[in-house]
C-alpha cells in the first residue's frame, strides 16, 4: 500500500520545505555554493546495492535517503563547530527533501520503483 492523494501531496510539500530549509541552513555555514551543487546528488551512490539485488539495494538506498544519517552529521557538525561537516549534513538532508518533493520515497525491497510514496511504474493519474 502506498500513500496517495492529499497525504502524498503533504509529504511532497514537506520535502520541498526541507530542501529549502537546508539551503537556508547551508547559507549560514558560509561555505561556497559550488559545494552544495557538487554534493547534492552524492547520496545517490547508495543506489549501488541494486547492482546485486533489490533487497540490498533497498536497504542501502533507504539508509542514504532517510533523515537519520544526515541528521547525525548535522548534530555532530553543529555541536563540535565543524561548519563543513554541518554543511555536508545539510546538503545530504537537502537531497532527501529534493527526492521526496519529486516523489521518490523510501524503497520496498520488491522493486526499485516501489516506494512509500507510490509505484513509479504506474502512470500518473490526474483523476481525483
Amino acid at each position: 500500500m502506498f500513500v496517495t492523494k492529499q497525504p502524498k501531496l503533504w509529504l511532497r510539500m514537506d520535502g520541498l520545505l526541507l530542501f529549502l530549509a537546508t539551503i537556508v541552513g547551508f547559507h549560514q555555514t558560509h561555505q561556497r555554493w559550488w559545494v552544495y551543487l557538487a554534493l547534492l546528488f552524492l547520496p545517490d551512490i547508495f543506489m549501488i546495492g541494486y547492482l546485486k539485488d533489490s533487497k540490498l539495494g533497498a536497504l542501502l538506498y533507504n539508509l542514504g535517503h532517510s533523515y537519520f544519517a544526515p541528521s547525525l552529521i548535522i548534530i555532530f557538525g553543529w555541536h563540535w563547530h565543524r561548519p563543513f561537516t554541518l554543511a555536508t549534513g545539510l546538503i545530504w538532508l537537502g537531497h532527501v527533501g529534493w527526492d521526496r518533493f519529486f516523489g521518490y520515497g523510501l524503497k520496498y525491497d520488491s522493486d526499485f520503483k516501489h516506494t512509500h510514496l507510490g509505484d513509479l511504474n504506474r502512470p500518473k493519474s490526474h483523476a481525483k
